[in-house]
């Protein structure tokens, strides 16, 4: 690695190729996902290079303060919670506020180990790293394996595998130029998601700058050789709790695409509403909580099955976490809170293996299972401690 060389016997990898759930025909490569399979030790070595350039790359303004992904003490939420918070800032003065959603069609396939490595020389990053970045993008083979593959090795000439501890910041070293400042608005981006803010006296004003910084963004993309997924491409109107009057109904036209507001945006895992409430995205987590837990009480059925610390392990720090995802950007209402409450009480009775008669203040100390309003109050101050404490 300190001569700027990545052996070719690392360059190899198996890719298997997985069919997407739930898609209606499976006629098209879009309907699959790759899976790369990657040598233990390429891993290990791997974990070394992102410690040391993404400190570079930071000290050097490669990236953009708005990209949170992939960087030591950043993540999805921060995301999440800078949107919230320019969200709310801008409504004060009494604006409207809209936010379009992007997502960046196949962006690891499209880095260009010319362009990457150009633009870090230009910077001035040790010589050294630069080498083996490029050694390490150029001259890969991989194998697709799926059912009657005829596992032969196929040369890659550019892209850069998923699942490699690097990829996720060699990607955001290349998009980084996609990013721009927006007076009244806010541009934030998470890997490939993008989200841009505006804010103005009214929402068609509002259509009219996002249709303009969306062929501003998409020229630049155009010039690194990457594009947008415009059906992916989400519209949503944000609305103040105390505001009466009906839903905007402005749709904004892109690439002759008509995309009308939704009621309901799912970003990085959250689901957000115009008015923010909390009971859509809980109630989404309380649903996938429910599917996880149907199969995982079948590893203990009544008076049989694994032991209950085992169960308690599992509920802690399974389904515990998939429950409360969101916890730390949300406060979950008085509605979502009781649905909450209610499987809770199952994990519980799970956990002991308890009649259902058994009190719920009693429930929680033989399982050893707090209710679940002291987890989502832990999380949130844990958010808040962490605010506090960041750098400016």
């Amino acid at each position: 690695m300190a001569f700027g060389y990545h052996p070719p016997s690392l360059k190899t990898a198996n890719e298997v190729v997985l069919d997407k759930p739930g898609k209606a025909s499976y006629d098209s490569p879009a309907s699959f996902r790759i899976i790369v399979l990657l040598k233990t030790i390429l891993i290990i070595l791997e974990r070394i290079m992102p410690v040391r350039l993404s400190a570079i790359a930071r000290s050097k303004g490669l990236l953009h303060p708005n990209q949170c992904s992939s960087l030591p003490g950043l993540r999805s939420s921060d995301a999440c919670l800078t949107l919230i918070h320019e969200m709310r800032t801008l409504q004060r003065p009494r604006l409207q506020v809209s936010t379009l959603f992007l997502d960046i069609k196949a962006g690891f396939d499209n880095i260009n180990a010319l362009t990457i490595r150009a633009r870090h020389l230009a910077s001035h990053i040790p010589s050294y790293m630069v080498d083996w970045v490029s050694s390490f993008l150029s001259e890969r083979t991989c194998t697709l394996v799926f059912q009657g593959s005829p596992n032969r090795p196929s040369p890659v000439s550019v892209g850069t595998p998923q699942g490699s501890p690097i990829s996720p910041l060699l990607f955001l070293l290349y998009v980084a130029p996609l990013h721009m400042s927006i007076p009244k608005g806010l541009m934030v981006s998470y890997v490939d998601e993008f989200s841009i803010t505006v804010a103005s006296p009214s929402y068609r004003s509002n259509v009219r700058r996002l249709q303009r910084l969306y062929s501003t963004i998409a020229a630049r993309g155009r010039d690194l050789g990457v594009s947008f997924s415009v059906p992916k491409t989400e519209l949503i109107h944000w609305r103040t709790p105390s505001q009466r009057t009906p839903p905007s109904t402005t749709p904004i036209e892109l690439e002759d695409h008509l995309f009308r507001p939704s009621g309901v945006v799912r970003w990085l895992g959250s689901w957000f509403t115009p008015a923010l409430s909390t009971t859509h995205h809980f109630s989404h987590r309380v649903s996938l909580s429910q599917a996880v837990f149907s199969f995982v009480k079948r590893l203990s059925s009544p008076g049989a099955g694994i032991r209950p610390l085992l169960c308690h392990r599992i509920a802690n720090g399974l389904l515990l976490s998939i429950l409360t995802y969101g916890a730390d950007l949300f406060t979950p209402n008085y509605v979502a809170l009781r649905r909450m409450d209610s499987f809770w009480h199952r994990v519980q009775r799970w956990t002991t293996n308890n009649f259902f008669s058994t009190p719920p203040s009693i429930l929680a100390r033989e399982a050893c299972l707090p209710p679940i309003v002291s987890p989502c109050r832990y999380r949130r101050r844990l958010a808040a401690l962490r605010v506090a404490c960041s750098p400016p």
